[in-house]
């Protein structure tokens, strides 16, 4: 897939189909917006698409819409197996969005807490002169 830089008339599109819940942070990613629920990403904007987290077990029905695909942000083959590509035409369609985003954000919710990892130390160099 070519990079597509995402439209901003889509970014309240995505808001509006996000689930009233607390729960729910947004993140700008990829040009978009994504959102989280205990810092596991359920759904993002990506190109003119929407990107959702869905379990094994959920993952077929969502790639059986005709225009959805496994997303692949690189374009090369290598998609990310856990996360599906609604088709475009969900924009126009705000109840079947609204639909797909509370459901992969039912599946996320879930999940355990993501735990950041800590922080590594900046390499510290040390100044060190030639001698001549």
């Amino acid at each position: 897939m070519a990079w597509i830089k995402v439209p901003p008339e889509h970014h309240p599109i995505f808001r509006a189909a996000l689930p009233s819940d607390s729960r729910v942070e947004t993140m700008l990613m990829f040009g978009g917006i994504a959102a989280r629920v205990n810092g596991n990403v359920f759904a993002g904007l990506f190109g003119r698409s929407t990107m959702i987290w869905l379990p094994e077990g959920e993952r077929a029905e969502a790639l059986a819409l005709d225009g959805a695909a496994p997303f692949d942000p690189m374009g090369d083959g290598r998609a990310k197996s856990d996360k599906v590509m609604l088709p475009e035409r969900m924009k126009a369609e705000p109840a079947e969005l609204r639909r797909w985003v509370a459901r992969a954000f039912e599946a996320a919710a879930t999940l355990p807490p993501k735990v950041k990892a800590p922080r590594k130390k900046a390499a510290v160099r040390k100044n060190v002169r030639a001698r001549k």
